[in-house]
């Protein structure tokens, strides 16, 4: 059984900003419910320990569950966050309901979540990272969701998607915290995933067209092997970003369910 703070029949505030500390909780109810649903809804100890772990997180914090227990309250009175009342047992549970408060698919969700726990990245790195919560099948097919999410005031950009070196995130800053993005400077063109600006420039020189002038101009040779190596050097580079996260993500909840053991050993007596 979900319940909420406020009345039926009570219209919810739209909701364009939020504090830093609502920001992560939220990512940590949504990242913990695509990644771990079987811990899903999360406890309020396991929501500290999300919100605090040293993994994805940017910055590290050290709140309490009292801290986490006030941005709960929150988020439920924004409609954004629920308590599950369960039918056995004696622990309350929180769950989000961004799904029901914003017209986003499931890999904007993820995005956003993503934003929210580690701030501005470059398109490869946010794939990377966000691809653990969900599917995100190229950069196309993620500049698609973040097109989506651009036009409607949810995320901001540093420049055009299509810009190498772009960085995106999200829109959910206060007023008081001045987190807008610069734009990018012209020529300012660094590599879009984690390859480095060396791979990027080798990447430019790789692609540029060779035109033959004893052929003529319709003769356009492209060193094609060079490109494809660069290109599966950046894929294998966001390969390692996201299981790096992986891993340190398996050790958190290693911990939270060792700790969880621990409290229910504690609370049978044994």
């Amino acid at each position: 059984m979900d319940s909420y703070s406020t009345d039926p029949g009570v219209e919810l505030p739209q909701v364009r900003e939020l504090g830093r500390r609502l920001r992560r909780v939220l990512g940590v109810l949504i990242e913990k419910g695509l990644t771990t649903p079987d811990q899903y809804p999360l406890t309020l100890k396991a929501a500290t320990a999300g919100c605090n772990q040293k993994s994805n997180r940017d910055p590290v914090t050290n709140y309490s569950e009292d801290d986490v227990l006030r941005a709960m309250d929150e988020l439920r009175e924004l409609g954004l966050v629920a308590v599950v009342l369960p039918s056995t047992g004696r622990t309350e549970r929180f769950r989000h309901y961004v799904r029901k408060r914003f017209p986003f698919s499931e890999a904007q969700i993820a995005l956003l979540a993503e934003l929210w726990l580690r701030g501005r990245q470059q398109l490869g790195e946010l794939r990377a990272r966000a691809s653990r919560m969900v599917p995100i099948e190229s950069l196309d097919a993620l500049r698609v969701e973040l097109q989506g999410l651009l036009e409607q005031g949810y995320v901001q950009a540093s420049g055009s998607l299509e810009r190498r070196g772009v960085e995106v995130d999200h829109g959910f800053y206060l007023a008081a915290e001045g987190q807008q993005l610069a734009p990018m400077a012209a020529g300012e063109d660094e590599d879009d995933s984690v390859a480095g600006s060396a791979s990027s420039r080798a990447e430019t020189r790789a692609s540029t067209p060779v035109v033959s002038p004893a052929v003529g101009a319709a003769a356009v040779v492209t060193a094609s092997p060079a490109v494809e190596l660069t290109h599966e050097l950046q894929e294998l580079r966001q390969q390692h970003v996201a299981l790096v996260d992986e891993v340190a993500d398996l050790r958190d909840q290693l911990s939270e369910l060792q700790a969880s053991v621990s409290d229910l050993k504690r609370d049978l007596g044994v």
